[in-house]
């Protein structure tokens, strides 16, 4: 029998049986969006968070791995990094861009995806990575292993999106964006398992164990 609701996109729906090599990503916008949309935590629906800030649009299909999290695992791996003391987790589940050359026009979707590398960033003292994946079997990017297949032009306009999308021209007070590493397609998966070991410690805490 049918389940009469609907899954939570970020509790309810299951990462995939072969994390981290393929997971199961939940995509919030696309690159057609100029508006930012984001799932609501509490409730699970879509929200507008924001207007896309000038002409700055995603390049890729962009949402968060399910049952995932940026909490104490996440942290640690980004200051033994980058030898920095006081990163904390962002408090979100893992960020990831899927690259496919399919037209997919709207987000609120569900596609598996292959990790092949990662951005490591740090918004305002928060570790904050990107992973960066291939949509499964696709026909064009499907052959690409690792981050450093990517065209240096593709790769150029994802780290450019993710260091200006919160910028805002002539304001004195901007977010301190950085990205210090872009990691190759084993350290996506250690970044991916590290999420998953923040969500489990995060839902535990929930329940009080």
């Amino acid at each position: 029998m049918f389940d009469k609701y609907m899954a939570h996109p970020w509790h309810g729906i299951d990462p995939g049986l072969d994390l981290p090599e393929v997971v199961t990503s939940f995509i919030e916008i696309t690159p057609h969006d100029n508006v930012k949309y984001e799932v609501d935590k509490a409730s699970g629906f879509i929200k507008v968070d924001r207007p896309q800030l000038y002409s700055n649009i995603v390049p890729a299909l962009y949402g968060f791995i399910p049952k995932t999290y940026c909490g104490r695992h996440i942290a640690e791996k980004c200051m033994a990094a980058t030898g920095r003391q006081g990163i904390e987790g962002d408090g979100d589940p893992i960020d990831i861009c899927v690259l496919t050359e399919r037209n997919i026009v709207h987000g609120n979707i569900l596609v598996n995806a292959r990790p092949i590398g990662g951005f490591r960033m740090i918004d305002n003292n928060q570790a904050d990575d990107k992973i960066i994946a291939i949509l499964q079997d696709d026909r064009v990017y499907g052959a690409w292993s690792d981050i450093g297949q990517l065209p240096a032009s593709l790769r150029e306009r994802l780290l450019h999106y993710f260091l200006t999308y919160k910028q805002i021209p002539q304001k004195d007070e901007q977010s301190k964006v950085e990205i210090t590493h872009v990691y190759n397609r084993l350290e996506a998966y250690g970044i991916i398992e590290a999420s998953v070991l923040d969500y489990q410690e995060l839902i535990d805490a929930k329940n009080g164990f």
